[in-house]
C-alpha cells in the first residue's frame, strides 16, 4: 500500500469553531525520492523503493543506488502496490504530502520509546500480590510461570519481566486534522508511537478500505517546472494572438449576406402590389361599357 515517510515533531493542540481543543501530533514528511521500481516481470509484484533522512554509513551496493539517483546516502524503505497504483506513479519521481487527503484516515507505525528493563507489572499490567498477611519481598513478583514434570518446561511467549517498548507499533484509524503543503506538514489527532525526531510511516487505514486516487500527481509535475517548460509555455503566450485574428474577420462575413437578403426579400411584395391594383381598374371601363351599349 502506498504511503509517506514523516518525522515527528512534537504534539501541540488545535481549536475548532465550538471551541473544542484536538490535541494533534506534528509530522514533517521527509522529501522522499523514488530509486527503484519492481515489476512482477523482475521481482515478482510491484512496488517502489524510497530513500529518505541522511545515514552516514551505508553498504556499497545501496551508495550505489543512491549515486546513480543523485540522492544522498540514507534510509531505504519499501511500499508493495497495485497495478492500479503503479501506473499511476509511473511519472512521479518524489512523494509528497499532496497525495493524501485531510478527510482520510491513517495508520501510523513507527518504533516506540525505549524505557528499560522492566517489571510484569508495568511492563504488561499484571495485578500486584497481596500486601499484608505474610506477603514478604513478593509484592510485585510474577508467581509461578512453569508447569509441573510434564511439559515440564516454560512455553515460550511467557508474559515476563524484559525490556519495555523499542517495538514496531501501530497506530489505526487516526484523522487527519490539516493538511500543511508548503511546509510539508500533517496534523494527526491523537498520540503516535516513536520519540520527537523519529521516522514513522503513515499510510491509508486498513479498517477504512480506502485506496488513494493519486490524482494529484499531474500537478507535481507541472509544478516542477524547468527551463524547457518556461520557454514552452512563452511560445504559447506568443501564438494567442494568432487565435484572435481569425474569430474578428469572420463577425463581418456572417452579417454581409444577412444585409443582402432583406432586400431580396421586399422587392417582390412592392412590385406585386401595382400588379394586384392594374386589373381592377380596367375591369371598372369594361362594365360601363357595356351598360351604355343596352
Amino acid at each position: 500500500m502506498f504511503g509517506l515517510i514523516g518525522t515527528k515533531k512534537g504534539m501541540t493542540r488545535v481549536f475548532k469553531e465550538d471551541g473544542a481543543s484536538i490535541p494533534v501530533t506534528v509530522i514533517e514528511i521527509c522529501k522522499s525520492k523514488i530509486v527503484q521500481r519492481k515489476t512482477p516481470e523482475k521481482d515478482g509484484y510491484y512496488g517502489i523503493q524510497v530513500n529518505y533522512g541522511s545515514k552516514k554509513k551505508v553498504s556499497k551496493s545501496l551508495e550505489k543506488k543512491f549515486k546513480e539517483n543523485e540522492v544522498p546516502n540514507g534510509h531505504l524503505t519499501e511500499f508493495n502496490l497495485t497495478e492500479e497504483e503503479f501506473n499511476k506513479l509511473a511519472a512521479v519521481k518524489e512523494l509528497s504530502v499532496n497525495f493524501f487527503d485531510e478527510n482520510l484516515k491513517v495508520d501510523v507505525s513507527g518504533i516506540s520509546k525505549g524505557k528499560g528493563f522492566a517489571g510484569v507489572v508495568k511492563r504488561h499490567n499484571f495485578k500486584t500480590q497481596d500486601a499484608t498477611h505474610g506477603n514478604s519481598l513478593s509484592h510485585r513478583a510474577p508467581g509461578s510461570i512453569g508447569q509441573c514434570q510434564f511439559p515440564g518446561r516454560v512455553f515460550k511467549g511467557k508474559k515476563m519481566a524484559g525490556q519495555y517498548g523499542n517495538k514496531q507499533i501501530t497506530v489505526q484509524n487516526l484523522e487527519i486534522e490539516k493538511i500543511d503543503a508548503e511546509d510539508s506538514l500533517m496534523l494527526i489527532q491523537g498520540s503516535i508511537p516513536g520519540s520527537i525526531g523519529s521516522f514513522v510511516r503513515i499510510t491509508p487505514s486498513i479498517k477504512s478500505d480506502v485506496t488513494l486516487s493519486l490524482e494529484l500527481k499531474k500537478s507535481e509535475t507541472e509544478e516542477q517546472v524547468s527551463v524547457e517548460n518556461m520557454a514552452e509555455k512563452t511560445q504559447i503566450a506568443e501564438e494567442a494572438p494568432a487565435e484572435e485574428a481569425p474569430v474578428e474577420e469572420a463577425a463581418p462575413a456572417e452579417e454581409a449576406p444577412v444585409e443582402e437578403a432583406a432586400p431580396a426579400e421586399e422587392a417582390p411584395v412592392e412590385e406585386a402590389a401595382p400588379a394586384e391594383e392594374a386589373p381592377v381598374e380596367e375591369a371598372a371601363p369594361a362594365e360601363e361599357a357595356t351598360k351604355e351599349e343596352k
